[in-house]
């Protein structure tokens, strides 16, 4: 995680990464990433843990996600950089921040990625049951690692199909679960009805402790979103399409989270979610037509696909912003003749997802979970870092007498106090319980590491970097790139 002493492994081929996502791209990249693994293998866990009730741990956590990524969206369209947040917290908030914040980012996302592996060799299972999970890992490894390395545009269309099959599975579930509700006929062995949200020992069996309870796993549901942030360094039109993107999470997270599982309670009682599947496969098992199972297990197989491909894109470009601000070896900035694409940070990504199935032989029943509570608690600490740098930011405009952007955070900084006392509160509740302390502790130490590595290895070395640019719209008379002229 060091830089190079050496500058001359800095890049020669090209000086920028390419502008080849167009507004579509990010559109469905938006889409790609909020709903992924955790929605469709990880919902089981929290359905147990909260009953019914679990509607409402997502309708507030979403609720907090739309503060980030507002907060993420205003900062993107004024400086559209590829580091995205870890390049932010750097410039505002310091160059130790933005060290932290890139690389606490990248383990989110890395160790998210084992899970999705994970949930590969699950879905794999179903039709390949003598086939052992790691060679389905090693496979999904080579088919997004190599995707990977083209150009980005093939990876925007690669993610806007992969998303388009995600939404029109959850569209087609949501649809036809009205209609069976509405029809009243028995579907495996229950008959589908709204009551069964309430009628099962209520409607929070587990009182408001479950809800907290589902919180680590619904957070981590969410956690990638700020990938989209990702995206500004390479979009043709940030300022139209980001916010575009940005404005859609709501409906996402009403339609695709609380309206899709709450369909699923309705079909299948909650306490009979067995969580050794995904729901969304049992739901359709239920339905009794003919290959619908596998018709599910395809979509959430593709879900889980796109969810590495978004992930590896986004760890790459995040290595490649740590390496723009002295924050990792400047090879990482070497970019390929052909497609202009980070080949080390990719090839990193490669290397991760090997340990990621060594892991899976050694813990493979309980692998998912342990993840999903260590990727929580970088979640969390991506997002807070995130508030902060916004609210930063937003101070050093206010002084300096730049105009608002065309797309503000309203009401700051109220939004942001809310969502910084939701993400404390979630860090403090993975530390009080049982299965996140190992997650806390995990955290809290990479987080001690990674400061003795900045100290050891970084400051000092005079390669450390806060300059952004800046639009000239919202910058003040005779701006120039640095941070300090915008304060």
């Amino acid at each position: 995680m060091s830089p190079e002493t050496d500058s001359t492994t800095a890049t020669t081929d090209q000086d920028h990464l390419s502008r080849g996502l167009n507004p579509r791209h990010v559109q469905f990249i938006a889409f790609g990433t909020a709903i992924g693994t955790g929605l469709f293998y990880g919902s089981a866990e929290t359905i147990q843990v909260a009953g019914p009730a679990v509607l409402l741990a997502y309708a507030v956590a979403g609720a907090m996600v739309f503060i980030v990524m507002r907060a993420l969206g205003e900062m993107a369209v004024r400086h559209p950089v590829a580091g995205s947040f870890a390049q932010y917290t750097g410039s505002f908030l310091g160059p130790w921040a933005g060290y932290i914040t890139g690389w606490v980012f990248w383990l989110e996302l890395a160790v998210v990625a084992i899970a999705d592996m994970t949930a590969v060799a699950t879905y794999m299972g179903l039709w390949f049951p003598g086939v052992p999970g790691w060679a389905w890992m090693l496979a999904a490894i080579a088919v997004i690692g190599t995707l990977n390395l083209m150009a980005v545009k093939v990876f925007g269309e690669m993610e806007f199909w992969f998303s388009l099959i995600k939404i029109l599975a959850i569209l087609a579930l949501v649809v036809g679960g009205i209609v069976l509700i509405l029809w009243g006929r028995e579907v495996g062995g229950t008959t589908p009805d709204v009551a069964h949200l309430w009628q099962h020992d209520g409607f929070a069996p587990f009182g408001l402790w479950g809800i907290i309870m589902s919180f680590s796993v619904v957070v981590f549901s969410f956690g990638g979103i700020e990938t989209l942030g990702m995206t500004a360094g390479e979009a043709d039109d940030p300022e139209r399409s980001m916010p575009r993107a940005v404005n859609t999470v709501p409906f996402r997270i009403l339609l695709f989270y609380v309206g899709a599982l709450a369909v699923i309670m309705a079909i299948i009682p909650w306490d009979r979610v067995t969580g050794e599947s995904s729901p969304f496969v049992e739901v359709f098992a239920a339905l009794q037509v003919p290959a619908a199972k596998h018709l599910m297990n395809f979509v959430v197989l593709t879900a889980a696909l796109s969810a590495m491909n978004a992930i590896f894109y986004a760890c790459s470009r995040t290595m490649y912003g740590l390496a723009e601000q002295g924050h990792a070896p400047r090879s990482f900035l070497h970019l390929s003749r052909r497609s202009n694409i980070p080949v080390i940070p990719v090839t990193i990504m490669f290397g991760t997802g090997l340990v990621g199935v060594a892991l899976f032989l050694l813990i493979e029943d309980r692998l998912f979970f342990y993840v999903a509570a260590i990727a929580t608690f970088a979640t969390v600490f991506t997002w807070l870092m995130i508030l902060l740098a916004h609210w930063r930011m937003r101070v050093q405009v206010a002084r300096s007498g730049a105009p608002a952007t065309s797309y503000g955070m309203p009401f700051f900084p109220v939004p942001n106090v809310i969502a910084i006392a939701f993400m404390i509160g979630v860090i403090l509740l993975l530390a009080m319980t049982e299965d996140g302390r190992h997650a806390f502790v995990v955290g809290a130490g990479t987080l001690v590491v990674l400061t003795i590595g900045y100290v050891a290895l970084v400051r000092g070395r005079g390669r450390e970097t806060t300059t952004l640019p800046t639009d000239a719209r919202y910058a003040p008379a005779g701006a120039g790139s640095d941070v300090d002229d915008r304060a």
